[in-house]
């Protein structure tokens, strides 16, 4: 330990001269000693899945912008280190790209420095082709901005089967998050046109659970689901919600919180919710 400290003495005390010595750099002219203990901010990941049998992480990142500080290729190795050192298995890294770009950055699929390579997989959504999005309904909403020469064809193709889903709440779920992402490559009149409620009303699933007596028995269930589901989009939408603006949500019926699931595709800040809140007031 004696020794350890010594060398960090030195190093310390005589900074240039290590620098003089250990890289190729002359006469060093100005050399700064920083502080030993490094930070770690908190940084959260987009989504992690953990395969249990093959003992490896999904990482995932999605991305609409093509920017970002720090670069994406550096965040990728900076989420790679960490996820190593706290897991010690395989990862696997995807970055997805949403929103259709002309930048040279979507093409980036690695990160380099002197004596660094770091690569992880790329997906350019708009490249994609939607057939098997289309085949698994919890891709559906992604098969929104997916490769097509007919944008509304998939759009009506995609709110047909989400008609079809049976388990309500996964409908309702799969709905609003459709709902958010066409935003990125649709009007949002055309958006409210083939995914109103109507809409979904006419399938033959919603008709079943009607004549069968069960909506009402679902209603303060799915009620309860629907304020979660709505609270975390409106977050992401617009940040956060004032606990009085929460309390008049935690108000509105079944029926109020579908119309609010539609309204908010226009929101773009607080102000937003609260002026349609007061809109419904009596």
């Amino acid at each position: 330990m004696a020794y350890d400290n010594t060398c960090k003495y030195l190093a310390e005390k005589f900074p240039a001269a290590f620098v003089h010595w250990l890289l190729p750099i002359d006469e060093p002219t100005s050399v700064q000693v920083l502080k030993t203990e490094l930070i770690q901010e908190p940084i959260r990941a987009d989504s992690l899945v953990f395969l249990q049998t093959d003992r490896q992480i999904l990482h995932l990142e999605f991305e609409t912008r093509p920017y970002s500080d720090p670069p994406i290729a550096f965040r990728m190795l900076d989420y790679y280190v960490r996820l190593k050192r706290q897991y010690s298995c395989s990862i696997n890294q995807v970055v997805i790209f949403l929103q259709q770009t002309a930048s040279e950055q979507v093409f980036v699929s690695e990160y380099t420095d002197a004596n660094t390579r770091h690569s992880y997989r790329v997906i350019r959504l708009w490249e994609q082709d939607p057939a098997l999005l289309l085949s698994v309904p919890g891709l559906l909403p992604l098969a929104t901005l997916s490769q097509t020469n007919s944008p509304r064809n998939l759009l009506e193709q995609i709110a047909t089967q989400i008609a079809t889903i049976e388990e309500p709440t996964q409908q309702a779920d799969l709905l609003a998050c459709t709902q958010v992402l066409a935003g990125l490559r649709f009007e949002k009149d055309l958006i409210r046109q083939l995914f109103r409620k109507e809409t979904m009303r006419g399938s033959v699933i919603y008709q079943e659970i009607r004549e069968d007596g069960i909506l009402e028995g679902l209603k303060e269930g799915r009620q309860n689901e629907a304020l979660s589901f709505l609270s975390r989009l409106l977050i992401r939408r617009i940040g956060p919600i004032a606990p009085p603006i929460q309390e008049q949500i935690q108000t509105l019926s079944v029926e109020e919180l579908e119309d609010l699931g539609e309204a908010l595709l226009d929101f773009s800040e607080a102000s937003d919710l609260t002026n349609w809140l007061s809109d419904r007031q009596p």
